[in-house]
């Protein structure tokens, strides 16, 4: 069973897994196997608003870090998310076409994105947040943007 760091900011709860990584965009990514899944956090995803179509790059599309592997439309933005590692995508979520508001209501389970062959896990790997670092800058975003809202 997966552990979460938790809290609470304002009306919103948000959850931090600690069995993934993070880059500083809030997308997350978790070995399953000799893959990588990768999806939004659950801080991406709430802030993002709810989530109407996701057009993820289909499976062959080989990307390097930071390339968009996603263009994700919600009633409040459009957001392109950022691979957090190099490497060929080899699956895509099929509920995406379907039903992509799963990942509002699972981002850390069925609402992942696609999964990565990787290129350069390792050196990749050094290069995303473990779940504390991204939780204590997930808290400070949460408690800017509610700051700024006051």
């Amino acid at each position: 069973m997966t552990d979460y760091l938790e809290t609470k900011v304002d009306k919103f709860t948000f959850k931090v897994p600690t069995d993934r990584q993070y880059n500083s965009l809030g997308v997350w990514a978790l070995a399953v196997g000799k893959h990588i899944r990768i999806g939004l956090s659950d801080f991406l995803q709430q802030s993002s608003g709810d989530i109407a179509f996701a057009d993820v790059k289909p499976a062959g599309t080989v990307l390097a870090v930071g390339d968009s592997a996603s263009e994700i439309e919600t009633i409040k933005v459009d957001i392109s998310i950022a691979s957090p590692l190099a490497g060929q995508i080899v699956q895509v979520n099929p509920l995406m076409e379907t039903a992509p508001e799963i990942i509002n209501q699972d981002p850390y389970g069925e609402g992942w994105l696609c999964e990565i062959e990787p290129s350069a896990w390792e050196s990749d790997l050094k290069n995303l947040m473990d779940p504390d670092a991204y939780f204590a800058q997930m808290k400070r975003h949460a408690e800017e943007e509610v700051k700024k809202n006051e």
